[in-house]
């Protein structure tokens, strides 16, 4: 049973997954009244698109960081640019394949910290370098994190700690506290990715 506390946040959660992936890979998504929308699937030319000079994205790792950028995080031939505290003022614009690798690598580490053996880190999550890695990431990622929601009762809701993912305060929160914030995390970021990609629909426009 979902306690009636969550079933809200979950409810919210499959349906921002669901239309993100859908805007991305399509072939359709929900357009928000329940009519489908055809959608045309990300391309790797897209994925790694620059809008703006000195942007933020996933780069091959021997060609080391982008601009402001310190590391390549991640593992795999492929990382996403990052930089020790304090990070760059004003922030970078980020490219869809940093925020999509960003979403993936949040959602399926905090999943192994919440019911996996809460151990991996950045360290450990693969960066894709393509669309198509990038959307089956996004979708695993997202997959873990339902079934971690899955099996909290009331008990861990209230649970500080319940998750110990080590990238945010998770350990200093109750669990509900941290569902909320996913939740936030994929709805502003899939809105992000959502305007990115009209931007280069229509950049030539």
């Amino acid at each position: 049973m979902i306690p009636p506390r969550l079933a809200p946040l979950l409810e919210q959660f499959d349906f921002a997954t669901e239309r993100l992936v859908g805007r991305i890979a399509g072939p359709s998504m929900d357009s928000g009244d329940g009519a489908e929308t055809k959608t045309v699937p990300m391309t790797d030319e897209e994925y790694l698109w620059e809008p703006v000079p000195d942007c933020w994205s996933v780069r091959r790792r021997a060609d080391g960081p982008g601009a402001r950028a310190t590391l390549l995080a991640g593992a795999g031939p492929w990382g996403r640019d990052a930089a020790a505290y304090p990070h760059p003022w004003p922030p970078p614009f980020t490219t869809l394949a940093w925020r999509l690798s960003h979403l993936a690598e949040m959602l399926s580490l905090r999943a192994e910290h919440t019911v996996g053996a809460r151990v991996r880190t950045r360290d450990d999550h693969v960066v894709s370098g393509d669309a198509a890695g990038a959307v089956a990431a996004l979708t695993e990622g997202a997959a873990a994190w339902r079934k971690a929601l899955a099996a909290a009762d009331d008990a861990a809701l209230d649970t500080v700690g319940h998750c110990t993912y080590p990238h945010g305060s998770d350990a200093e929160e109750p669990f509900l506290d941290i569902v909320w914030w996913v939740n936030q995390e994929v709805l502003h970021h899939g809105a992000e990715i959502a305007l990115l990609r009209d931007l280069y629909r229509s950049r030539r426009a």
